[in-house]
């Protein structure tokens, strides 16, 4: 090959890789836009095909309307230091509370949802949200809960306050227990 030749396949290249670049990351779409809304929010069950029958499955992990229990173990939420997914030894007495009301309740399972504060990317805070939820996973599969008892999923900071003081930034922090019904 001569060097012309091996100048133009290396500008050929060089254009290539910086047409194709990084992509610009996508943006998250306000959540009072979407089809449920934010947290709370209230929708007619009749205009979405599926939630009239509390036994359809929806596709995520158990997301029937009737299935979750979110009042249970809501005083059972665990919190999280800032961009930190271990769970503090404060906070493992709660998840012990969560074993002993699954022991107590046999046809139980547990969804751990993970949020994060309103800092970071969507994406970082989905994979955070998603380490938030697996340790406790973890932890309550050493407590002896059984795999099929519990599932996860992060919210990341889709629930979070945005620009919020440092109180409601850390309550934003958390793994939700939510107790689905078989």
């Amino acid at each position: 090959m001569n060097l012309l030749t091996k100048k133009l396949c290396f500008v050929t290249i060089s254009a290539a890789i910086v047409l194709t670049g990084c992509s610009k990351k996508p943006k998250r779409p306000d959540p009072s836009s979407t089809m449920i809304g934010p947290s709370g929010a209230t929708i007619d069950p009749s205009s979405v095909d599926g939630l009239n029958n509390p036994g359809t499955n929806l596709g995520g992990p158990n997301t029937s309307v009737g299935d979750q229990d979110r009042t249970s173990l809501a005083t059972e939420t665990v919190y999280f230091d800032f961009d930190k997914s271990g769970i503090k030894a404060s906070e493992r007495p709660k998840l012990q509370a969560a074993k002993k009301f699954l022991d107590e309740h046999a046809d139980a399972r547990l969804l751990l949802e993970g949020h994060c504060d309103w800092k970071g990317t969507a994406e970082y805070n989905l994979g955070l949200g998603d380490r938030r939820a697996n340790a406790a996973k973890e932890y309550l599969a050493t407590l002896g809960v059984a795999a099929d008892k519990l599932e996860t999923l992060s919210k990341g900071s889709l629930d979070a306050v945005e620009k919020a003081d440092e109180a409601t930034q850390a309550k934003d922090r958390r793994v939700e227990l939510v107790v689905l019904k078989k």
